[in-house]
């Protein structure tokens, strides 16, 4: 374990700088994202060059380690998941004399979704686009809901998108640990990609410029009721779409 001469305390940032030593093994290069729970880096192993994300906790909300420990087992569990990043170790630094725990995986070269959507023509996608980015998230979470697991975290923060050929490749940031997952966790998450969608297409601005195949995506869920109970239910429907 090494030193790290950066304040931490609740609600500010490590601000780890570029260049900066973590660990003796890792430099920074730069931060990714930051929530409550703490920050994402990306790093670059001192002996190799090869990059790596990491996801910093901060040790007012997880002072004993428990939610660092249930997220590198979940990510174990969905190792196998293309849409989810491929945890490799956990490791710890000292912060001002406070231990910081931190997991490392493999790097993604994509943009943060909200970002990526705001630097394209009206600062959303085109319907057509959307439903390609939408069907890569549902077949992605479909990977995850496969394995009896809900991700339980789906927002467009947690999203990095890449365009490749005709479509994208995306990856999620985070997700929830220790959920107990149920049916209806399932169904929230494809609820949570739906909102995704909407959103990137332009919201509700652009609700009566669209297709009726996909106003039917975006319309409000009613009370209690269920319109996916899988992600393989969404993207089988957007397989079969109805444009008549």
């Amino acid at each position: 374990m090494t030193t790290t001469p950066n304040c931490h305390r609740a609600g500010a940032s490590f601000n780890f700088a570029p260049g900066q030593e973590l660990a003796r093994k890792y430099q920074v290069v730069n931060r990714v994202n930051a929530r409550a729970s703490g920050e994402l880096y990306l790093l670059s192993e001192k002996a190799t060059g090869i990059e790596r994300t990491a996801k910093f906790f901060s040790p007012e909300v997880d002072p004993k380690n428990r939610i660092a420990g249930a997220c590198a087992m979940k990510m174990h569990r969905l190792r196998h998941c293309d849409i989810q990043f491929q945890y490799r170790t956990q490791e710890t630094i000292s912060v001002d004399g406070r231990d910081v725990t931190f997991l490392v995986s493999d790097y993604f070269r994509g943009e943060e979704l909200p970002r990526f959507v705001s630097r394209q023509p009206g600062g959303r996608l085109s319907p057509f686009e959307g439903l390609h980015l939408l069907h890569a998230l549902a077949l992605g979470v479909q990977q995850i809901h496969g394995l009896g697991e809900a991700h339980g975290d789906v927002a467009p923060d947690n999203v990095l998108v890449r365009r490749k050929g005709l479509g994208f490749q995306a990856k999620l940031i985070d997700l929830k640990p220790g959920l107990q997952t149920k049916s209806e966790d399932f169904a929230e998450d494809v609820e949570a990609l739906l909102a995704i969608f909407q959103s990137i297409i332009g919201g509700n601005k652009a609700f009566i410029t669209l297709p009726t195949a996909i106003r039917a995506l975006c319309q409000p869920r009613r009370k209690n009721a269920v319109r996916f109970r899988h992600a393989a239910d969404l993207r089988l429907h957007l397989e079969n779409l109805p444009w008549t």
